[in-house]
């Protein structure tokens, strides 16, 4: 994603997708400049950026290595109930588990040159209004469901990235299933979900170009490229395994496409 959204855009893109990009590429922009802003603080201490330490780093690696761990264990709970066409992808995904845990070792290794700070910490599409050809951002309260000191923990802007590129790929699934709803025609939907993925690959790219362009200096922009791509995909995969886990106990209906958007993230699919 991130190599994507360092070239331009292709023609087909635009093509395909149509105005959307553009409409990706501003919200990415105002999601840096929110980000600028929050980081800008330099007299309250909740709010002034701390730069990542070789501690912090090991508490992350134990955060998101436990997080994928019990994930996993929920999913390998439900494998026998789950339906004939998902199981293969759930014994999948199970049998990755060493290769996903080894995507966070990252963590254990030299420094990486970024801060962490406040972020909006629940950044999804359905966090944004769009009016007047122009976002605004609502609800900067963090994650309702998690306890407000846990709300209040400095993080890496990037999990707000994550959040927003995850809701791309959530939008378009939702089209799937509101497809196959409408039209009761399950058969069309392995068909539709290329297509769908396509739009959430370019939205997604749009949305990281702008956002980095915006905060290309920012001191919560990794310099280093290869840290960015690894910081994003463990956000990426951090929020993928906790859907995952949440479509377990609530949406079961949506495991398939949930298991199957994570395995893409393993390049995979």
């Amino acid at each position: 994603m991130v190599d994507l959204a360092a070239a331009d855009l292709p023609a087909d893109a635009y093509s395909a997708v149509g105005p959307y990009l553009k409409t990706a590429r501003l919200l990415g922009q105002r999601t840096a400049e929110m980000h600028v802003a929050l980081a800008s603080e330099s007299d309250d201490r909740a709010f002034v950026p701390e730069p990542f330490t070789p501690f912090y780093q090991r508490s992350l690696y134990q955060t998101y290595r436990r997080a994928a761990i019990l994930a996993l264990q929920a999913l390998r709970q439900q494998v026998p109930r789950l339906p004939a066409d998902v199981r293969p992808d759930a014994e999948r995904l199970i049998g990755l588990e060493e290769q996903l845990l080894d995507r966070f070792s990252f963590l254990l290794g030299p420094l990486i040159r970024v801060v962490r700070m406040r972020q909006h910490g629940d950044l999804h599409l359905r966090q944004v209004l769009y009016t007047s050809g122009d976002f605004y951002f609502i609800d900067v309260e963090g994650e309702p469901t998690r306890p407000l000191s846990e709300r209040r923990l400095k993080r890496s802007a990037l999990r707000d990235v994550a959040g927003m590129l995850r809701s791309f790929e959530y939008a378009a699934q939702h089209g799937l299933i509101k497809e196959q709803e409408r039209a009761g025609r399950p058969g069309d939907v392995p068909k539709l979900e290329p297509w769908a993925r396509y739009w959430s690959i370019w939205a997604s790219a749009a949305f990281l170009r702008g956002y980095l362009s915006t905060a290309a200096d920012a001191p919560f922009v990794p310099r280093n490229s290869e840290n960015l791509h690894q910081l994003l995909q463990a956000n990426l995969l951090e929020k993928a395994l906790y859907e995952l886990d949440d479509e377990l106990n609530n949406r079961p209906e949506w495991i398939g496409l949930r298991l199957r958007g994570i395995l893409w993230l393993l390049g995979e699919s």
